[in-house]
C-alpha cells in the first residue's frame, strides 16, 4: 500500500525486461550483435546516461534529488546562478548608497549602514513634506 509521500516510482525495479539477459544490448557493433538487437529494450543511440536514469528510479524523490545536486554540472549551474544574484544584490545596494547623502561624499558604508541611513533618510524626508 502506498502512502501519500510515495510515488510507483518508489518501487524496486523489476528484472524481467530482456536488457537484464543481455547486458551488451548490441553496442559491440560486431557482426555477432546484429540477431540480439530485437531483444534490447534501448536503441542502439541511447545514451549511456539513461541506463544509469533507471537505476535511479527506485530511490526516493529526496535521494533522487540529493543526486541530481550532487553533479559537477548542477553545482557550477548553482554557482553562476548565484554568482549573478550578488551581483546583482551588489549593484542595487551602490545605486541605494549614491542617493544617500554622508560626510564625506565618498565614505564607505556597510550593507546595514546603507539601510538604516536609507531608513532615516527617508523619514526626514516626509518630515519635511509634513512641515
Amino acid at each position: 500500500m502506498l502512502n501519500s509521500d510515495q510515488t510507483d516510482l518508489d518501487l524496486p525495479p523489476t528484472h524481467s525486461e530482456p536488457e537484464s539477459v543481455f547486458s551488451d544490448c548490441g553496442r559491440g557493433g560486431g557482426p555477432e550483435d546484429s540477431g540480439n538487437v530485437a531483444l534490447c529494450s534501448e536503441p542502439r543511440g541511447a545514451e549511456p546516461g539513461e541506463a544509469g536514469k533507471k537505476d535511479l528510479q527506485h530511490l526516493s524523490r529526496e535521494e533522487r534529488r540529493r543526486r541530481r545536486r550532487a553533479t559537477a554540472k548542477y553545482r557550477t549551474a548553482h554557482a553562476t546562478r548565484e554568482r549573478i544574484r550578488v551581483e546583482a544584490f551588489n549593484m542595487a545596494f551602490a545605486e541605494l548608497r549614491k542617493l544617500l547623502p554622508t560626510l564625506p561624499p565618498d565614505k564607505k558604508l556597510s550593507k546595514i549602514e546603507i539601510l538604516r541611513l536609507a531608513i532615516c533618510y527617508i523619514s526626514y524626508l516626509n518630515h519635511v513634506l509634513d512641515v
